[in-house]
């Protein structure tokens, strides 16, 4: 079953079709970082083949890890939103075929029709609370104290 935050479950194919006209085949060989935390956000990318993982600088630690991203799935979310500064880093952990998308144009797109941009921003919504939800699971996994509480 397709996650509700991947673009062919969140987007009506009309949507999905007049988004895909700006699409642009890119792949990344593992290792490769997409983006890092605190740069300027841009585009955004359509995971089509391999992993891109999302993770947190911590200060004196290897980045934590927030989430693997797989098929179907948006990286990248911060485009849409000022600052447009990245929140988090992303790295491709195999080799990675994607559709890389001018977050410009997109927006330009959204502006132009407010359909299509009311989709857009409700994917991206849905996107952004389901990754800050799954960093605050991560975060509390990683450093909160055995038995601190729930996530309610």
């Amino acid at each position: 079953m397709a996650s509700a935050t991947t673009m062919t479950a969140a987007l009506e194919s009309v949507h999905r079709e007049r988004l895909m006209r700006l699409a642009r085949e890119v792949s990344f060989a593992a290792g490769t970082r997409l983006f890092e935390e605190g740069r300027h956000a841009d585009r955004f990318w359509v995971v089509r083949t391999g992993t891109v993982a999302l993770d947190l600088h911590v200060p004196g630690r290897r980045p934590a890890v927030i989430e693997t991203l797989g098929q179907g799935e948006l990286v990248g979310w911060s485009w849409h939103f000022p600052p447009y500064l990245w929140q988090l880093g992303a790295e491709a952990t195999s080799p990675v075929r994607a559709w890389e998308f001018d977050a410009g144009a997109v927006l330009e797109m959204c502006a132009e029709d407010a359909g299509f941009g009311r989709a857009i921003a409700v994917w991206v919504g849905r996107v952004t609370a389901q990754r800050l939800h799954a960093s605050r699971v991560r975060l509390l996994d990683l450093y909160a104290p055995y038995g601190s509480g729930g996530l309610t």
